[in-house]
C-alpha cells in the first residue's frame, strides 16, 4: 500500500499599509490592504484599539503581577480573540475562496503564509483563529484541525527570498542558560529530546564511550552559554540548527519595553539580557578572513516571549522577528510564556521529525496538535509561531534530505550488522562462529528487519510531485538501493544462520528489485550490473541471454565515465572494473586473464584518484568486490583472482 509524500499547498496573505514597520498603534480607523491569490486587493480593518488588544494579551500571560488568571477567563480570553482575527480573515474574499478551494483537496496541507508590514500587526495571534463560518471545522480552531490540515507561518517582505541549504548533514547546537535569580531551565530533559532525535544515526556500540565521539559530530552542548559562547561556536562550526534553551526577560531599548534572552555574561554580571539583533550577529558569525559561513536553516527558542513584539513605538521587534529579518531562514518561538513541561514535548515532536526529514511545515501542523492534547490546560498551541522562508527548490531540498536521512539510517544498521560478523577483522571462521552466538544472530536479524522495514516505506511512496522523468529516476534509485540492501542482507544471514533458505530469499529479492531498477530506468548501468552480478551466481542457466544487458551496462558506464567527473565518475569506473569481471561469464568471447586483470586494476586506480581518500565510493566499490573473494567465487575459478586485484588496486596509494 503507497504512502504519498503528502503535497503541500502554499496560500499567501499580505496585510499592508503605507509607512514604517514601527511608530503605528492599532486602531478600528486604520485601512489594511489585504492581497490573496490572484484577486484584487481589498481594504480591511483590525477592530482592537491597541490599548485594549494589550490587555487581552496580558491576560493570556497565565500570571499578572503575581496574581494568576484563572483558566476560563485565559480559555474566554484566547476564543474571543481567536473568533474576532477569524472574522477579520474570513472578510478578505479572496482569502476565502482560496483557502475554502484548497481544502476541497484530501490529503493536502495549506500551508498559509502570512506577510504583516507594520510591526502592530505582529502582536496579533492570528495563530488563535477560529474558522469563519462556511469553512470546514467552522467554529474551531483553524489550525488545530487534523481532518483539514492549515499551518500558518509568519515572513518578512523582502526584495529577494532568502538563500534556504536544508539539504545538509545535520548538525545541532544546543545552548541553555538559567543565571542566578532565575529558575533552573530544563536542560536535560532537553538534551534527551534532541540525543533521542539523532540516536537512529549514531554508530551502535556495545561501549557508550566509543559512541560519544559520534553524538559530538551532530550535537554540540554550551552549558551556561553567553552571547561570546555562542558566537564563538557558530564560528569554529556550521550548524544547520541552533535550539536555544533560556528564560525571557524584559529589558528597555530607546526607552521602550521589549523581550529578550536571559543569558549568561562575562563581563563581571550575574547576566545579560540579549535581543534579537545581538543573537543574529552571534549565530550569523564571519571566520577569521572575514567569510560569512553558512547561517543554520533553522533556529528553535524555547523560552517565553521570544515571538512578542513588545512595544512597536521604536524600530526592532521580537526576537524571532529579528533574527528572521537577518537571515536565518526558519525561527520557532513562542509569543506567549511556555511552559517548561510543553518546551520539552515540543523540543521532541519537532527535532524527531527534522531530523527524520520531514517536512518542516507538516511538522509544525502536528507539533500545535499535540500541545493541544497534551496541554490542554494551557494555550501553548497558540503560542507556537514561525517565521519561515519557503524557496521554490525548497520541497525539492527537503526531499532529497529526507531520502539522505533514510540512506544513512540504513548504513548505521548495516555498519553495525558488520561489526557483529567482524568484517573487518582477521579469521573469518572465528567471526562466523561468534556471529552464530543465539544472542548476537538475534540482533543480526533484528537489524534486518528494521533495514526491510524502513525501505518498505520508502519504496511506497508515491512521487506524483515530481516530473515524470525525475520520479522514475527517483523509483530506480530506490529500488536499487533496496536490491543492493537485500544483497547485504544475504550475505549477513549466511554467515549468522549458516541456513540457505533465507539466504536465496534475500538473492532472489536482490534480484527482482534490480530488474525493477533496470524497468523503471533503462539507464541505470549500476541496477543493470548488479542484475547480472546477482544472476551469475544464480543456480540454473540462461545466463547468455543477458549478453545484451552486459554490452548496454558497459556502453553506458563508459559514456558516464567520458561525461562527469568527482563521485559520479568514480561510480562509472567502479561499474566498468565489475563489468570485466562479469565478462568471464556474460561476454562470449575468448577470455583472456591477463588482459581482464589489467584492465580492472586500470579502473581501480583511476576510481581512487578522481576522489578523496576514504570515499564512499570506494568503500562500496571495495564491499562489492570483497563479496566475490569472500562468497560468490564458488563455480567461477578466476573470479577470487579478479577481483583480489581490483582489492589491491583499491587499496593503493594515489599517486
Amino acid at each position: 500500500m503507497s504512502e504519498p509524500i503528502r503535497p503541500i499547498r502554499d496560500l499567501r496573505l499580505e496585510l499592508l499599509r503605507p509607512g514604517p514597520a514601527h511608530n503605528q498603534l492599532l486602531s478600528p480607523l486604520t485601512p489594511y490592504i489585504a492581497l490573496c491569490g490572484a484577486d484584487g486587493p481589498v481594504t480591511i480593518n483590525i477592530p482592537y484599539e491597541h490599548r485594549q488588544l494589550l490587555t487581552r494579551l496580558n491576560r493570556l500571560r497565565y500570571e499578572v503581577d503575581g496574581i494568576e488568571i484563572a483558566r476560563e477567563q485565559r480559555e474566554a480570553e484566547i476564543r474571543e480573540l481567536g473568533e474576532t482575527l477569524g472574522k477579520v480573515l474570513g472578510s478578505i474574499p479572496s482569502f476565502f475562496t482560496e483557502l475554502g478551494n484548497a481544502l476541497c483537496e484530501r490529503d493536502r496541507l495549506v500551508h498559509l503564509r502570512l506577510c504583516l508590514s507594520g510591526a502592530e500587526l505582529g502582536l496579533l495571534p492570528f495563530e488563535a483563529a477560529i474558522a469563519p463560518d462556511g469553512l470546514p471545522g467552522s467554529g474551531s480552531p483553524l489550525f488545530l484541525s487534523p481532518g483539514t490540515p492549515i499551518i500558518l507561518t509568519r515572513e518578512v517582505r523582502r526584495t529577494r527570498p532568502l538563500t534556504v541549504n536544508w539539504d545538509r548533514p545535520p548538525r545541532i547546537l544546543f545552548a541553555f542558560a538559567s543565571p542566578e535569580g532565575y529558575a533552573p531551565v530544563p536542560a536535560q530533559d532537553h538534551l534527551e529530546a534532541l540525543r533521542g532525535a539523532i540516536e537512529p544515526w549514531i554508530a551502535i556500540e556495545n561501549d557508550g564511550k566509543k559512541r560519544l565521539p559520534e553524538v559530538k559530530k551532530f550535537l554540540t552542548v554550551l552549558p551556561n552559554a553567553t552571547l561570546k559562547d555562542i558566537g564563538r561556536a557558530c564560528v569554529q562550526q556550521e550548524y544547520t540548527h541552533v535550539h536555544i534553551l533560556a528564560h525571557g526577560d524584559v529589558f528597555e531599548k530607546a526607552g521602550e519595553r521589549r523581550f529578550g534572552l536571559a543569558l549568561g555574561s562575562d563581563q563581571g554580571r550575574a547576566h545579560e539580557i540579549v535581543d534579537g539583533e545581538q543573537l543574529a550577529i552571534a549565530i550569523m558569525g564571519r571566520d577569521s578572513s572575514g567569510r560569512a559561513l553558512r547561517c543554520p536553516a533553522l533556529v528553535s527558542l524555547s523560552n517565553c516571549d521570544s515571538g512578542n513584539s513588545g512595544s512597536v513605538l521604536a524600530p526592532g521587534s521580537s526576537i524571532a522577528h529579528d533574527l528572521h529579518v537577518h537571515g536565518i531562514p526558519w525561527v520557532i518561538a513562542s509569543q506567549f510564556p511556555l511552559w517548561m513541561r510543553a518546551s520539552t514535548v515540543a523540543t521532541k515532536c519537532l527535532f524527531d521529525a527534522l531530523i527524520r526529514g520531514d517536512d518542516p511545515r507538516w511538522a509544525l501542523c502536528e507539533l500545535r496538535l499535540r500541545l493541544r492534547a497534551d496541554f490542554p490546560a494551557t494555550h501553548d498551541w497558540a503560542s507556537i509561531v514561525a517565521y519561515v522562508t519557503v524557496p521554490g527548490d525548497f520541497d525539492a531540498q527537503v526531499f532529497t534530505f529526507r531520502s539522505r536521512q533514510i540512506k544513512a539510517r540504513t548504513e548505521v544498521l548495516f555498519k553495525r550488522i558488520d561489526a557483529l560478523l567482524g568484517q573487518n577483522t582477521a579469521g573469518a571462521v572465528a567471526a562466523d562462529q561468534q556471529a552464530r552466538q543465539p544472542d548476537v544472530t538475534h540482533e543480526i536479524l533484528t537489524h534486518c528487519d528494521a533495514i526491510r522495514t524502513q525501505l518498505v516505506r520508502w519504496r511506497n511512496e508515491t512521487l506524483v510531485h515530481l516530473p515524470e522523468i525525475e520520479a522514475k529516476r527517483e523509483k530506480s534509485e530506490r529500488l536499487g538501493v533496496s536490491g543492493a540492501s537485500e544483497k547485504r542482507i544475504g550475505v549477513a544471514l549466511y554467515r549468522a544462520t549458516g541456513q540457505d533458505a533465507g539466504v536465496v530469499t534475500a538473492y532472489n529479492q536482490s534480484m527482482d528489485f534490480y530488474r525493477k531498477a533496470v524497468e523503471a530506468d533503462p539507464n541505470n548501468h549500476w541496477a543493470m550490473t548488479q542484475f547480472l552480478s546477482i544472476r551469475a551466481i544464480a543456480p540454473g542457466g540462461g545466463k547468455e541471454a543477458y549478453r545484451r544487458w552486459w554490452l548496454a551496462a558497459r556502453a553506458l558506464a563508459d559514456m558516464q565515465r567520458e561525461t562527469t567527473q568527482g563521485r559520479d565518475r568514480a561510480w562509472a569506473l567502479g561499474t566498468l572494473a565489475e563489468l570485466e569481471l562479469l565478462g568471464t561469464t556474460y561476454d562470449g568471447r575468448a577470455f583472456r586473464k591477463a588482459k581482464v586483470r589489467s584492465e580492472i586494476q586500470s579502473l581501480c586506480r583511476e576510481l581512487v584518484d578522481c576522489v578523496e581518500a576514504g570515499d564512499f565510493a570506494i568503500g562500496s566499490t571495495e564491499r562489492q568486490f570483497r563479496r566475490y573473494v569472500d562468497y560468490w567465487s564458488t563455480g567461477h575459478p578466476d573470479w577470487k583472482d579478479l577481483a583480489q586485484a581490483a582489492l589491491d588496486a583499491l587499496k593503493a596509494p594515489v599517486a
